[in-house]
């Protein structure tokens, strides 16, 4: 049934669609009677799938990585449809138009998406103030519930010689209303971020981060969301890094900038579309390279996300079984649709 509704939405442009379905979505849920038929079809309660990490109790391992539901909007409804957990964001501390459209473009002849959005956001007061409103009509935040991950960035016209500030004040700022964080230096769309990557530049920031993470009366995980196309000796440094400041978990990883996994004929409308991260089925084995890594390195004393061509439930369970303790969904959400949790939660319980 979805497919040939992704047939139909696939002839329009990317970005608008996303907004019309889930303005769909959130119509729908918007009424008591089909917001419960939505939550009997789509979710996938069991027990066995609960997890701690990182402190936190998720109700299932299955989330929706960051760049979906940039501001915040649509909580309910991914709530609906089952998440465990979602990364809103990326949020910076003022609002951005992000790059110029057409940003995010379709290759479905490898299941794949390039995206150039460039953290397109409400800025941070906006985000937190839509946290507030969720969080005061669940009357708080409690374990079980969905978690709710914050993704943050710094604007585009910050010099990179004060990204700690930009990640300072929305740290400061979401952290009465998120569960946990999520440093994001590797979005390829931001001129210059991922020369944030390097090892002092972290630890500039996480430095200010845990410092003020301190003196809070309930300290937040804190993660560092990294690039596929990092070398092994990076990749090394990264980890000495996670140790030495104490990072709660990596998120591994963002998307690619290589086009070398494309099929002929993705490759050459890739050149067409031109630069931008590149997500989906491509991205699955090099996402994968990086997950082994760092988990043998890490010796599994280090919680990893583990995000990048997500389909199906033997896709998680390959990275559950690679050391990942968490997955995240997003290109495989387009194409596998609103079943994409259920289907891989249903697999996983009958591992």
């Amino acid at each position: 049934m979805y497919k040939l509704l992704r047939n139909i939405l696939f002839c329009f442009p990317p970005e608008p669609v996303h907004h019309f379905s889930m303005s769909c979505l959130k119509a729908a849920c918007s009424i008591g009677l089909t917001d419960r038929l939505l939550r009997n079809s789509f979710q996938f309660p069991s027990t066995q799938l609960e997890k701690e990490v990182f402190g936190l109790k998720f109700p299932n391992p299955v989330g929706l990585g960051a760049g979906f539901d940039k501001n915040a909007a649509y909580l309910n409804e991914l709530e609906a449809l089952g998440f465990g957990f979602v990364e809103i964001g990326t949020v910076t501390p003022k609002s951005q138009p992000g790059n110029e459209q057409p940003r995010l473009f379709r290759l479905p002849a490898d299941q794949a998406l390039i995206n150039r959005m460039g953290f397109n956001n409400e800025g941070v007061q906006a985000v937190k103030q839509r946290l507030a409103n969720w969080n005061d009509t669940k009357g708080g935040r409690y374990p079980g519930d969905l978690v709710i991950g914050g993704n943050i960035g710094k604007n585009k016209f910050t010099p990179n010689e004060d990204a700690w500030k930009d990640y300072k004040i929305c740290f400061n700022e979401l952290h009465n209303e998120v569960d946990y964080f999520v440093v994001n230096v590797s979005s390829p769309n931001t001129p210059g971020l991922r020369e944030l990557q390097e090892k002092d530049a972290l630890r500039k920031i996480f430095g200010e981060l845990q410092h003020d993470n301190a003196g809070k009366t309930n300290p937040k995980p804190l993660l560092l969301k990294i690039a596929p196309d990092l070398t092994n000796e990076q990749l090394d440094d990264i980890l000495d890094l996670s140790f030495e400041i104490n990072l709660s978990g990596l998120v591994a990883t963002n998307t690619t900038t290589s086009r070398q996994m494309l099929s002929k004929a993705s490759a050459a409308k890739s050149e067409e579309i031109g630069m931008g991260g590149l997500s989906g089925k491509p991205l699955q084995a090099r996402a994968g390279e990086v997950l082994s890594y760092l988990s043998k390195n890490s010796r599994n004393n280090l919680p990893i996300i583990a995000s990048g061509g997500i389909f199906t439930g033997e896709d998680a369970a390959d990275k559950l079984n690679n050391g990942a303790a968490l997955v995240q969904v997003w290109t495989g959400f387009v194409y596998e649709g609103p079943a994409i949790v259920k289907n891989i939660c249903s697999y996983l319980a009958n591992q």
